[in-house]
């Protein structure tokens, strides 16, 4: 029980470190500072992020669309690279053809609908219920909470809580919640997996090397003009995340928290699902 448990405090220390964008990105990419919150300043080209540390088997690098931009076609890119960011000499303009074709790296569009990924011959697999509080993929156990986009509340939403939770938002919609992860196979391999608001979307990709580190790439493209990282809490909760839990149990509903005395960064990340 004991080594679980130090297993788990390490996880849950190294998701925090990775749950932010590597220095290294795209020559239109704005980094807030502490590299949580990509933006893309102009064009709609060289939005290529980075995880900051190469991802673990089953450990999911999580963004939410916080702004899009109207007049371009395409949305988010997301998946996985071999190439570490830091080897790279330019950061190429596109992750789709540009750096799918430096090779070991796989990428996947998100549209507004037909994201399942399914191979030839198999069937799409059945949604899980929506209320189940773990999303399971393969061996990995991911609290659905977090995954999830919602629209944000209105001045009266906390009357309709039920339905404000059941509001699952479109995958290219603002708000929406894009994760990427890996999963170890029998064979020493790994299978990608998207997820996109609580809901797996298969493999998207197969035979991965699970030996090589694993970066996520997120490609902040056209339509998508700015993205945040989302922490999972894996292990034992941080302590931001116990002192929010105890707020959002002592308000009456989530736009109470705009009054207390509270600085604005600890207001947003109190009022996020």
């Amino acid at each position: 029980r004991g080594r679980l448990k130090i297993a788990a405090a390490v996880m849950a220390a190294r998701c925090r470190l990775a749950a932010r964008f590597h220095r290294v990105h795209g020559t239109n990419v704005r980094l807030d500072a502490s590299r949580t919150r990509a933006t893309r300043v102009e064009s709609f080209a060289n939005g290529l992020c980075f995880s900051q540390e190469p991802l673990a088997p089953g450990q999911v690098f999580l963004v939410e669309i916080e702004e899009k931009e109207l007049g371009w076609c395409g949305h988010l890119r997301v998946g996985l690279t071999a190439h570490d960011p830091q080897s790279l000499e330019v950061v190429p303009e596109y992750s789709l053809p540009d750096l799918v074709n430096m090779g070991d790296t796989w990428v996947f569009a998100i549209t507004r609908s037909h994201n399942r990924v399914t191979a030839d011959g198999e069937e799409a697999r059945a949604r899980g219920p929506p209320w189940e509080p773990f999303l399971l993929i393969e061996r990995v156990r991911i609290p659905r909470d977090a995954l999830v986009g919602r629209s944000r509340p209105g001045r009266y939403s906390h009357i309709l809580d039920d339905l404000y939770k059941a509001n699952v938002l479109p995958a290219t919609a603002r708000r929406s919640r894009i994760g990427v992860l890996y999963a170890l196979q029998p064979d020493g391999t790994a299978d990608m997996h998207i997820i996109i608001n609580g809901e797996d979307m298969g493999p998207s990709a197969r035979h991965l090397p699970a030996t090589r580190p694993l970066y996520a790439v997120v490609d902040v493209f056209a339509s998508t003009k700015s993205v945040r990282v989302i922490p999972v809490e894996y292990g034992f909760p941080s302590l931001q995340t116990l002192c929010r839990l105890v707020i959002q149990k002592h308000v009456v509903h989530r736009l109470a928290i705009d009054g207390l005395d509270l600085p604005p960064p600890l207001k947003s990340f109190c009022k996020h699902e």
